[in-house]
């Protein structure tokens, strides 16, 4: 009888292992296609610490204090050590951003939130047929949209499935060289973006139409508040790694980079010229089906961080009062200074174009040079190129 118990005993421990085990592998697969992996090292101590739990139980082991106060003591530390990974990435996602996601309804043509620039007259352009296809980068997408507002005919234009649509950068480029879009509002191409368009055949052909500020910042506390052009170099060449080297905290310098092929990765490239960057710091994510590849690790305030964007873009989409940007030679970025050529790294912004036979497309371009586009550009933030 007693063998007999024992048999049902391991049976019902082999069921509950079974069980487990596939409800594991079940919340596993979950947490790894969202991205979570931090917390996998977790999910499964917990479900071990269970399992265990359960065997130990049915045969009775816990009779004693001791041993109870033993396996809650075991369990909590193993508890405890597999914690620390999901703790440290919920610590570093609460840390605020620049790279922060932006309601880009809020910025539609014809929205309700009335965050577009407007004129105060009506356009001298008025479309209402083959309206030209666009794309843009994030930063660009509340001023090219007040020019659709301007000029395109009221409908709703959705930002991702419409003539007026919102990506990246690297997709805003594809897009215009696989002929997807007429033409894309974006900062100058990258190197591997200029090869990709040659390959295929086709000649980006870029407009300038206004000026705006490449920036850096770090957070509010830091005690930095200003740096000259050769240490930006040398921070991201990798040759200056600590702070207290700039006049700031004895801390090692946290130097952020944004993804290949972004605006603002052109524009770091652009500025080090021929001088190599310094590997940029990643980050383990999942992918897919739960597998692991690096991405470039996004910017954190972190108290030792630094990072670079576009002035717009942090000072009125995103408004991140945790961070400060840095006066560039003793400059600050500023419309007046970017205006008056006192900001070193101002650089224009363009409409590119790719080849269209969209008949509007020359008309709408010539629209944003003339002096109604021009004031919707300074209207919405950015600097005009008159002069």
């Amino acid at each position: 009888m007693k063998k007999k118990s024992l048999v049902e005993l391991i049976l019902y421990a082999l069921l509950v292992l079974v069980g487990m085990f596939f409800l594991t592998l079940i919340i596993l697969f979950f947490v790894l296609l969202t991205g979570n992996i931090y917390y996998v090292a977790l999910i499964i101590t917990v479900a071990v610490i269970l399992y265990v739990f359960y065997v130990l139980f049915l045969f009775h082991f816990f009779q004693t204090k001791k041993r109870k106060i033993v396996f809650g003591s075991l369990a909590g530390v193993a508890i405890i050590v597999s914690a620390i990974s999901p703790i440290q990435h919920a610590y570093t996602n609460s840390l605020p951003s620049v790279d922060a996601e932006v309601n880009v309804y809020d910025y539609m043509p014809f929205s309700e939130t009335r965050k577009l620039a407007t004129l105060d007259y009506d356009s001298t352009l008025k479309l209402t047929e083959d309206l030209p296809k666009m794309d843009g980068a994030t930063a660009l997408y509340p001023l090219y949209s007040a020019f659709v507002q301007a000029t395109y005919p009221e409908k709703e234009y959705s930002p991702f499935n419409s003539e007026v649509m919102i990506n990246t950068t690297p997709d805003a480029y594809s897009n215009l060289i696989e002929g997807n879009v007429d033409l894309i509002f974006a900062a100058a191409p990258s190197k591997s973006q200029m090869t990709t368009a040659e390959k295929s055949g086709k000649e980006l052909k870029m407009t300038p139409i206004g000026r705006e500020a490449f920036v850096f910042f770090v957070h509010q506390k830091n005690a930095v508040s200003g740096l000259s052009m050769e240490q930006i170099k040398e921070i991201y060449a990798g040759k200056i790694t600590n702070w207290e080297a700039l006049g700031g905290a004895k801390d090692s310098i946290r130097a952020f980079q944004r993804p290949a092929d972004s605006g603002s990765q052109s524009a770091l490239e652009h500025l080090m010229g021929d001088i190599p960057i310094m590997e940029a710091p990643t980050e383990n994510i999942a992918s897919g089906m739960g597998g692991i590849i690096n991405e470039v690790s996004q910017y954190k305030n972190y108290k030792n961080a630094i990072g670079y964007t576009f002035r717009f873009y942090s000072t009125e989409m995103v408004k991140n009062k945790e961070i400060k940007l840095l006066e560039i030679d003793g400059v600050a970025p500023t419309k007046e200074t970017i205006r008056s050529g006192e900001y070193p790294i101002a650089s224009e912004f363009y409409v590119v174009t790719a080849g269209t036979d969209n008949p509007n497309v020359e008309k709408f371009i010539a629209w944003i040079l003339s002096p109604q586009g021009q004031e919707l550009i300074e209207k919405t933030g950015y600097v005009s190129l008159d002069q």
